[in-house]
């Protein structure tokens, strides 16, 4: 369901990888009952009519059941708390010319895209908490 690289593509405005998060959250979010009863009317099977399927735009994740919302929200503090330092520290290591002259370019480079991952993140957070 997630596909090789096991993880979901967020963007800033909405999940690029929508499809497989929509299953995966519909998934996890069942009961083993519910589960077993989706497997046997064949629920894998192209079910776009349904509304969790529809794209992942941030105003979709905002009216996410409950359930979903907090799988969604477990799941991104587990990825912040996997990062060295907190969207703070990479602001202030930005903010701070001289600190910031003193790295490479490769990275300045990775200091730009992991506070860019943070933020999305963060606002993922604030979607669903």
């Amino acid at each position: 369901m997630v596909g090789e690289e096991g993880a979901f593509v967020l963007g800033w405005d909405e999940v690029l990888t929508d499809e497989e998060l929509s299953t995966t959250l519909k998934v996890l979010c069942m009961s083993e009952e519910e589960f077993k009863e989706y497997k046997e009317q064949d629920g894998w099977e192209d079910d776009s009519g349904d509304e969790e399927n529809s794209t992942l735009s941030n105003e979709a994740l905002s009216r996410l059941k409950t359930p979903c919302k907090k799988l969604l929200y477990d799941s991104v503090l587990l990825t912040l708390e996997s990062y060295r330092s907190d969207l703070k520290a990479d602001e202030d290591l930005l903010n701070n010319k001289e600190a910031y002259k003193e790295l490479s370019h490769r990275e300045q480079q990775a200091l730009h895209v992991r506070y860019g991952q943070k933020r999305i993140l963060h606002q993922l957070l604030e979607l669903v908490g």
